[in-house]
């Protein structure tokens, strides 16, 4: 095997391993029981489920043509730095929206961060 046969045969493998975890968040976001866990699902998986693509088109182009794709590059940066902070500012709406948490969720622990504990700030005055 000569090594563009190694690097197609890795950027295939990418690929199909970015499939695959897409499909796993399908599962995340059909199975979980609220909005935040749902967007656990879809922000973390799908994330790393496009960037598995595109780096294994990234790698394929680059050993089958010896193609740098400066877009491929751009949209692994863009979805890296864009995908959480969007899933994390779609999450707070939700939660000032007061969004219900499941009721399998143990504790609320933005609240407290929030809103003060209740104790500490009769204490303070």
């Amino acid at each position: 095997m000569s090594v563009d046969e190694i690097g197609k045969f890795i950027g295939a493998l990418l690929i199909l391993t970015g499939g695959i975890a897409s499909v796993i968040s399908v599962f995340g976001l059909i199975r979980l029981p609220d909005v935040y866990t749902r967007s656990h699902a879809a922000t973390k998986s799908s994330t790393l489920a496009v960037l598995l693509t595109l780096s294994g088109a990234f790698l394929y182009f680059l050993f089958s043509e010896h193609f740098i794709s400066v877009r491929l590059l751009l949209g692994i940066v863009f979805v890296f730095l864009t995908a959480p902070v969007a899933g994390h500012l779609i999450i707070r709406a939700a939660y000032r929206s007061n969004v219900k948490l499941a009721d399998i969720s143990a504790e609320d622990e933005l609240y407290e961060v929030l809103h003060g504990k209740e104790g500490e700030d009769n204490a303070d005055r």
